[in-house]
């Protein structure tokens, strides 16, 4: 009993290392003397004269078979004792909480990225870079934000004045050959980054809009700042994901970029990346 129960474990009300050493002592005084106190009704009377034979022996002699009756008995108590208390314990101890469920992997986390519609409202060739353009660019904020983006190869420069443009605008500042950018210009390109244009956002969106992808989404959380972006690589998770469908609709996974006045689309290019 005292190995199977915890210390100071009760049973009906009794302590479990009280009743073991009762037990015990009952055996010792079996084995003496071979006699034992049992409860009114469950002595076996025997003749003395009669024969008794119990566990292969023979007794001839009352008192010793009371006294073997008595030890099988205490026996069988320890027994019934130890599987209720086994039973009780058991029963008190408490459950084991049931395991949580693995959380689910992460994901890319778009909905962190602030990516807004804007429209540029003035462009110029970067002073020190041939393949630069520095932008000024509307995002519904107090000021232009100033962005330098690598699109000379790929849009004249007429064609970038008072553009409506699409804008990723939760990255760290850069510095582009000693002008700091605070943004990008997201632009789908083919396999062989020989083509490249900027998304075109509807012509009714205004700018400062943020886009959501996929029907029903437009409620999204405040975007990440931009040192989590930048810590947690946030964008670069998003990235790859983000592509031209052959409806020249641009989508994350297979979620639709979205404005109020409809979604985002590339010129021409179909099955294009988005960077």
């Amino acid at each position: 009993i005292e190995e199977c129960c915890p210390v100071g474990t009760t049973l009906q009300g009794h302590n479990i290392s009280a009743m073991s050493n009762v037990l015990k002592s009952s055996l010792r005084t079996v084995s003496r003397n071979g006699s034992a106190l049992l409860p009114a009704g469950t002595r076996t009377r025997v003749a003395s004269s009669a024969s008794v034979r119990g566990k292969g022996q023979s007794f001839k002699n009352s008192a010793f078979e009371q006294a073997w009756n008595a030890e099988e008995y205490q026996e069988f108590r320890m027994r019934v004792m130890l599987s209720r208390c086994v039973s009780t314990t058991a029963e008190a101890a408490p459950a084991a909480p049931a395991a949580a469920p693995a959380a689910p992997a992460e994901g890319p986390q778009v909905s962190a990225m602030d990516i807004r519609v804007g429209r540029i409202l003035k462009c110029e060739r970067h002073p020190d870079a041939e393949s630069l353009y520095v932008e000024q660019i509307d995002v519904g904020e107090a000021e232009p934000r100033t962005i330098v983006s690598g699109l000379v190869k790929y849009v004249p420069l007429e064609k970038m004045q008072e553009r409506p443009v699409i804008v990723l605008c939760n990255l760290k500042p850069r510095n582009m050959r000693g002008i700091k950018s605070h943004g990008m210009v997201l632009c789908a390109s083919d396999a062989a980054h020989e083509n490249v244009e900027p998304l075109v956002p509807p012509a009714e969106a205004k700018a400062g809009e943020r886009v959501w992808f996929g029907e029903g989404n437009q409620a999204q959380a405040a975007p990440a700042e931009p040192n989590r972006v930048d810590k947690k690589k946030l964008w670069e998770g998003v990235q790859p994901l983000l592509k031209t469908t052959a409806d020249k609709v641009a989508v994350f996974k297979d979620l639709p970029m979205l404005t109020s006045a409809g979604p985002v689309t590339s010129e021409t290019l179909i099955g294009a990346n988005i960077s």
